[in-house]
């Protein structure tokens, strides 16, 4: 019983920082966790992201995103900013997913 128990604590540790970067985009500011920013290039980016295709490749906050379809379905909610002075997190988008990942360690907090 005692194996099963910590079993159990550890498989549940494991979902919850698996998906921890599972994201929905609300459609106003004060509905977001974290307001973002969408830079031009990626050495104004706190954060460079890559979209992944399916849930299970989300990262555990290291920039792989999973854009979900439904507000409850997300970790965080993001509100894309229109200037660069209203974001918390400043991103860029990138092409592969092994260029995701923080630039500015400061504002990791933001997704945890």
């Amino acid at each position: 019983m005692k194996h099963f128990i910590t079993i159990s604590l550890f498989l549940l540790f494991i979902s919850f920082n698996a998906g921890s970067q599972k994201v929905f985009s609300v459609q106003y500011r004060h509905q977001a966790d974290v307001k973002v920013y969408v830079v031009d290039y990626r050495h104004q980016a706190d954060l460079c992201v890559y979209k992944v295709d399916y849930q299970h490749q989300a990262g555990s906050n290291n920039g792989n995103w999973f854009f979900v379809d439904y507000r409850h379905q997300a970790d965080k909610t993001i509100y894309f900013v229109d200037y660069s002075h209203q974001a918390d997190v400043q991103i860029f988008f990138v092409n592969y997913r092994h260029q995701a990942g923080w630039i500015n360690k400061a504002k990791k907090h933001w997704f945890f």
